[in-house]
């Protein structure tokens, strides 16, 4: 068995919702990851399916113990 975690959130994962809050709040919330995202957005879910479906196959049948970011940069820039 292996286990790896996928990171950071995208929009509408629903920890997001739970640290971003609701309403206003929650938009300063999403302003201020998408300035600190170098490529300039939030991530969607589609931006996370390619990484999540390649851990979960059989090419990454070795791979274990490791995060993926999959951050537009924000993991890297800040």
């Amino acid at each position: 068995m292996t286990v790896n975690v996928r990171l950071p959130w995208a929009d509408g994962d629903p920890a997001l919702r739970e640290v971003a809050g609701e309403g206003e709040q929650a938009a300063r919330f999403r302003e201020r990851i998408v300035r600190a995202t170098p490529l300039g957005r939030m991530g969607q879910p589609e931006d996370v399916v390619g990484a999540v479906c390649f851990l979960a196959s059989d090419d990454a049948g070795f791979i274990t113990g490791q995060v993926i970011s999959v951050s537009g940069g924000l993991t890297v820039a800040g």
